[in-house]
């Protein structure tokens, strides 16, 4: 479990880089165009979110507490959704065709592929956490 608590405090504090990246330089940007920044300008506050969550749950499995667990579901939620709702936008509009050629692209698969692993394996492990620890 401690693997995972780190890997979920590092995946807020990814999140919260990735953002002030994407606001302050913008090297994180794929494209250009204003129909991709209106995408990508309505994540924010569910990252946000997403990023708190995983943060809590990360220092409550670090501890062990049923709180991190559950906390942990919260954070495994929102990392599927997440990465679902990104992966499907890529895919109608053939963003990831763009990977040869694309240092931001390649970082954006990187995200999906991460967000949804580290979403599965949250959502598996903290369930088993939730149901085998005492309440409280």
């Amino acid at each position: 479990m401690k693997v995972l608590a780190a890997l979920l405090i590092l995946g807020a504090v990814i999140t919260v880089a990735y953002w002030a990246n994407y606001f302050v330089a913008g090297d994180v940007r794929v494209l250009p165009d204003v129909w991709y920044t209106y995408f990508e300008d309505a994540f924010p506050v569910a990252d946000g979110w997403m990023a708190l969550c995983m943060f809590i749950a990360g220092i409550g499995l670090w501890h062990g507490t049923r709180n991190g667990a559950l906390w942990g579901l919260m954070a495994g939620s929102a990392l599927l959704y997440l990465a679902g709702m990104d992966i499907t936008f890529n895919v109608e509009h053939g963003l990831y065709a763009l990977l040869p050629r694309s240092g931001p692209m390649l970082t954006e698969t990187w995200i999906n592929a991460s967000s949804l692993g580290l979403g599965i394996a949250t959502v598996l492990m903290s369930w088993r956490a939730a149901r085998h620890s005492p309440s409280g």
